[in-house]
């Protein structure tokens, strides 16, 4: 097989050959997003191939190919578009379009007929990820396995989270909450979103009730963080995930996507837990009466 040249100005992997320099880029007071497009890029965990994030209308993340594409080469069922920072899933009468990397990925099985268009960049993204597993670069993510259900230390890995009204799934743990914001030197605020000495949630059980139209489950109890008794203002804080700092400072853009996914008991019912998590046993020290407390408290 002939190797795939490499397009001007990038190295074999797509990586661009001149050095990244920063812009002093700026969030327009009418956009819907707050997300600064410049640092939205990223890399697929199974073949490395460069992805741009945008947010959908329900506000779920999507990986874009950062590419577009004729409309006569993509299947209407695939065509996206971009308007205002958000991805649109459907045409805008143009002769160009953008589509989801999750039908150009090598490692995944594509869902419509793919044109000789598609195909080609298929195969191209799959000879770089072959190249980039030879050479160390890239370590393909492992197949999800199931786990039990069972108690865990300091909460599940994608735990529920109840505020505004409304659950939403996590994408991580909840002391692994990154404030989103951008600092002064331009960089992604290292701040926890659940802050020390700030007022917390309580975990409960609750029905595993459809919402929003959605299918019915069976009456079942799962194990929510529920933020519902703290104030707007501290809900608002969680959902923009921000730092009690960056809560108050609306002028800083955000670097990265809230990873919020509203939650649908049907699509996520691997990530729904009947028994409240344990939270972590305390360190004892000699002469202590008392356990030191944890950041979260359960009900």
């Amino acid at each position: 097989m002939c190797p795939t040249p490499a397009p001007d100005g990038r190295h074999w992997d797509g990586s661009p050959r001149a050095p990244h320099r920063p812009r002093p880029l700026r969030v327009t007071t009418t956009s819907p997003s707050r997300l600064l497009r410049a640092s939205q890029t990223g890399r697929c965990r199974h073949c490395g191939s460069r992805i741009d994030l945008y947010q959908r209308p329900d506000q779920r993340p999507i990986a874009l190919h950062p590419a577009e594409l004729a409309v006569t080469d993509v299947p209407e069922s695939c065509r996206w578009h971009l308007s205002g920072g958000i991805a649109y899933p459907h045409g805008d009468n143009s002769a160009w379009c953008r589509i989801p990397h999750a039908v150009l990925c090598p490692h995944r099985t594509p869902t419509c007929q793919p044109s000789p268009r598609i195909e080609a960049i298929r195969r191209q993204l799959a000879v770089r990820a072959r190249r980039l597993i030879d050479t160390g670069t890239l370590t393909p993510a492992p197949p999800a396995i199931p786990q039990p259900d069972a108690p865990q230390a300091g909460g599940p890995d994608r735990p529920v989270v109840q505020l505004l009204l409304c659950r939403y799934l996590a994408q991580q743990r909840l002391e692994d909450l990154r404030c989103v914001a951008q600092t002064r030197h331009r960089h992604r605020c290292p701040h926890p979103v659940l802050a020390p000495a700030g007022p917390a949630g309580m975990w409960k059980l609750l029905p595993a009730t459809a919402q929003h139209g959605q299918l019915t489950l069976p009456d079942a109890l799962m194990a929510v963080y529920d933020l519902g008794h703290l104030s707007y203002g501290e809900q608002l804080r969680w959902r923009t995930q921000r730092c009690p700092a960056h809560a108050t400072a609306p002028g800083a853009a955000d670097l990265a996507l809230a990873c919020w996914e509203p939650f649908d008991p049907l699509l996520h019912a691997a990530h729904i837990h009947t028994r409240l998590p344990h939270p972590p046993r305390p360190a004892r020290t000699e002469g202590d009466d008392q356990c030191r407390t944890t950041p979260w408290k359960s009900h």
